[in-house]
């Protein structure tokens, strides 16, 4: 089928300059991305199918827009949907392999619609903050003397330079970047450009013109080459240039690799299709090195969103071609949702194994409560929080800015270093760069409950990742780093589940096991990333959560519930990643655990899932690159899951949510004890289908009297805490069972105690009948010996010694009087006190 007739076909020159020729107006006409053969042009595909050629996508070979008119789409989503059953049957013939046709059509690869241009991406703002109070604390004196010698030597005489704290503080030494000896060293970001994508770049700043680099620069909201800046919010890509590469003068302060290039890519001012979006983030790929990129999807705890298929394609180019085939090197802010529920791990871009995902830690080395916490976070930044901001450039001539912060600001500082590493060692890879961050950052508050002991013997935690980048060492290292060889990769069939997912205390565990053969005839050498793509149908998507584990048993916490997200769908091809198993061997058991720990009328169903492991390759010259990837993947087989129900206890969050979203203190954790490097390199054998599984942080956390939300972290889990029905007391397990122990117990005694009277009343109303011995007997007992019940003890309540029957007789307790209504010794006790107008309470007494 072609379509030939009722359409006039303009032939346009084919490369990504033709694609300004024709604005894409789509009030009009409608825009496809089609994938062409190497053998093919552009222009008789157009002719062929009476499409107008709009130009190349950006830097991906082969890839090229078309449109048509409206009226001529149905046809034409006809023609492609039949092309691509034809497609797939052939490939199954001929399996996977794709073989020659002379057909004009069998040259198209691959082709999808572009959707209208949307406002989907977000500037990672910093919340508002009270200003840090300096006042009251005191510069450490070796460190004030350490600034004034470095700048000094250095030349360094910008006017904030002591205000940026992230470079080097004297008031919590340490804490900050470690960046002034590279610099002594002559370590500057010489060579280097990176490409801030954001709303733009002011190079008229005299902060960055020295270091404006216009050739990897471009506005795609305008099609101009100059990105300025044009909106009057329009500042925070110039913010996060001048965190990078603020030119050391007398203006303002200086960026982490003063002397390395910045480029201005803008794309968030206007709504933006997935074809500039693409473009944008291969833009000048040979000549920009790094791609930093301060925004996502809304992070509001209940947005699931990713790059299309064109971006996703469009990275996969950059970490394959760019930089002469060594990869550009994405660093992306990993949201800050924290307060609201959200983990990073629903952001697209974040869980990308191509990308480095940074969270923030404030200057007391605090967490942030903004900063979200993910299994795809590899590390933290500085950034905003206890009350101080990044101080850095700002629009204008002359202008600074004091109050810049949240991820959007950790992430260009993780940019700036690696920016230095790249300056001293150039043919780092995009993969060396992340080993390098792996290897050399700092574990942070690693009392805090949330680090695991990976078998390496590194730390990880999904609140910290690695820990906190240590730019002097992770560059030094970068001197002498082995260069990794190719990425390999391995993926498992589809694994078949389609069992409802239980609510409550019970999960659905879905197993893998991966074998030695697999790992040899996969060629991986290492384990780096580990992706897992599911499907599961739910009517509120915000029940679900999800674990896994590996053979060493750590756990990846890939989903969290959140109690904000009531879309009525589940997970729709979804890939959440983790680096939480950096490094350890992948043979053996995998386990996937679905939960919904929300006992309420959704319910949901756990389709399939597939697990990918990505790392090292053994021989190099025998791998090839990744496939790019593709928005159908039903050709591969299908094996029927491993699955078993196992129970669960979901863990309580420690304490309340912060009465204010904006101040920056700890965000709250639950303590758990810290494994050791041997219990956590124990493999783990979930062989049971009553197997209790450690459980992801999937409850709701209590708001607090203002209405803040806020949400666990999923590193808040652990074996801590008992049941998250019952109060905790924020103490250990330990403690919390001694507690409820002790409640058991006294409960235990007042019933056993009630029971005692209950039984002696029937037995005095069957005896008194016959004669009053019995009770003559109790009368004649010594009354100096006050009434304790049974055992003549003391019981506890509310924390103090209380003899609860002390002066009452069992006629006073229980009265037999037929003249009257049954009433209770206490009942009594305030008749007598409303008589003689005293007030009756009882000794206290210890026990003996």
């Amino acid at each position: 089928m072609r379509i030939t007739s009722g359409i006039a076909a303009t032939l346009v020159l084919a490369g990504a300059a033709s694609a300004n020729l024709h604005p894409r107006s789509q009030e009009t006409r409608d825009f496809f991305a089609l994938h062409l053969d190497d053998t093919t042009s552009p222009s008789h595909i157009a002719q062929v199918l009476g499409a107008r050629h709009e130009g190349q996508i950006g830097q991906l070979d082969g890839h090229h827009t078309f449109s048509l008119p409206r009226e001529q789409t149905a046809e034409f989503d006809t023609l492609l949907n039949d092309l691509r059953t034809r497609q797939k049957l052939r490939r199954r013939a001929d399996g996977g392999e794709t073989s020659e046709s002379d057909d004009p059509l069998d040259k198209i690869l691959w082709s999808h619609k572009i959707a209208p241009a949307r406002q989907r991406l977000q500037k990672r703002l910093p919340p508002v903050s009270v200003p840090y109070k300096s006042l009251y604390k005191r510069e450490n004196a070796q460190a004030v003397d350490f600034q004034k010698k470095a700048m000094s030597s250095l030349g360094i005489t910008d006017p904030i330079f002591k205000e940026q704290w992230h470079l080097l503080n004297t008031l919590q030494p340490g804490n900050d970047l470690n960046v002034t000896g590279l610099w002594l060293e002559g370590i500057t970001g010489k060579g280097v450009a990176t490409a801030v994508v954001d709303d733009g770049l002011d190079m008229d700043s005299k902060d960055l013109k020295p270091n404006y680099f216009a050739e990897g620069s471009w506005d795609f909201n305008e099609g101009l080459p100059d990105p300025r800046p044009l909106l009057l919010d329009d500042k925070h890509g110039t913010r996060c240039c001048g965190e990078i590469a603020a030119a050391k003068n007398d203006v303002c302060g200086v960026g982490v690799a003063y002397d390395s290039q910045i480029s201005g890519i803008r794309i968030l001012s206007k709504p933006i299709d997935d074809v500039d979006e693409a473009a944008a983030i291969n833009y000048a790929y040979q000549k920009n090195d790094i791609y930093s990129c301060s925004w996502g999807p809304i992070d509001d705890g209940a947005t699931m969103d990713a790059p299309g298929i064109l971006i996703k394609r469009a990275m996969t180019n950059g970490v394959q071609k760019g930089r002469g085939g060594k990869g550009s090197i994405y660093v992306f802010a990993a949201g800050n949702g924290a307060a609201y529920g959200d983990n990073c791990n629903f952001d697209g871009y974040t869980n990308s194994i191509y990308s480095i995902t940074v969270g923030a830690i404030d200057r007391e080395g605090k967490h942030p409560t903004y900063s979200e916490s993910c299994s795809a976070q590899l590390v933290v930044a500085y950034s905003s929080g206890s009350g101080d901001y990044i101080h850095t450039t700002d629009v204008g001539s002359n202008k600074c800015y004091s109050g810049h912060g949240g991820t959007s600001a950790a992430g260009p500082l993780a940019a700036g270093s690696v920016a230095l590493a790249l300056s001293a060692r150039p043919d780092l890879t995009w993969r060396d760069l992340q080993y390098l961050m792996v290897e050399t950052a700092i574990p942070v508050s690693e009392d805090d409950g949330s680090w695991q002991v990976l078998p390496s013997g590194r730390k990880f935690s999904h609140d910290w990742g690695f820990g906190k980048v240590d730019t002097y060492t992770m560059v030094q290292l970068a001197k002498t780093w082995d260069l990794v060889k190719p990425q390999a990769w391995l993926h498992s069939p589809w694994l078949r589940v389609h069992q409802a997912i239980p609510q409550g205390d019970q999960g659905l565990l879905s197993r893998y096991t991966v074998t030695a053969d697999q790992m040899k005839e996969a060629n991986i050498a290492k384990l780096e990333h580990v992706t897992v793509t599911m499907n599961i149908n739910h009517t509120r998507r915000g029940d679900i959560s999800v674990e896994m584990r590996s053979p060493a048993g750590i756990i990846s916490y890939l989903s969290v519930a959140r109690r904000k997200d009531d879309m009525p769908v589940g997970y729709d091809d979804w890939t959440f990643m983790s680096v939480a198993h950096w490094g350890e061997s992948p043979i053996g058991e995998w386990s996937v655990i679905v939960k919904d720990a929300s006992v309420n009328e959704h319910s949901g169903t756990f389709i399939d899932w597939r697990l990918n492991l990505w790392g090292e390759a053994v021989d190099g010259t025998k791998q090839t690159l990744h496939p790019l990837p593709d928005e159908h993947d039903d050709d591969h087989p299908y094996e029927d899951a491993h699955v078993a129900t196992t129970s669960i206890t979901p863990a309580p969050t420690k304490t309340e949510a912060p009465t204010n979203l904006d101040d920056h203190h700890d965000r709250p954790v639950n303590a758990k004890p810290k494994p050791t490097a041997t219990e956590s390199t124990q493999p783990t054998e979930p062989t049971e289908p009553t197997e209790p599984i450690t459980p992801i942080e999937d409850e709701k956390k209590p708001t607090n009297t203002t209405g803040s939300e806020a949400e666990a972290s999923p590193s808040s889990t652990g074996s801590d805490y008992i049941s998250s029905y019952l109060p905790t007391f924020g103490a250990s397990k330990r403690t919390q069972i001694w507690i409820y122990a002790s409640l058991v117990l006294i409960v235990t005694f007042f019933i056993g105690l009630g029971v005692y009277f209950q039984l002696q009343r029937l037995k005095r109303r069957r005896t008194i009948a016959h004669d009053d011995y019995e009770f003559e007997m109790i009368e004649d007992e010594d009354e100096s010996q006050p009434m304790t019940g049974a055992s003549g003890r003391t019981q506890r309540r509310g924390g103090e010694l209380y003899n609860a029957f002390a002066g009452e007789s069992d006629e006073e307790m229980f009265s037999d009087d037929d003249e009257e209504p049954y009433r209770d010794g206490l009942a009594n006790i305030q008749e007598k006190d409303s008589e003689d107008g005293t007030s009756h309470g009882g000794p206290h007494q210890e026990n003996p």
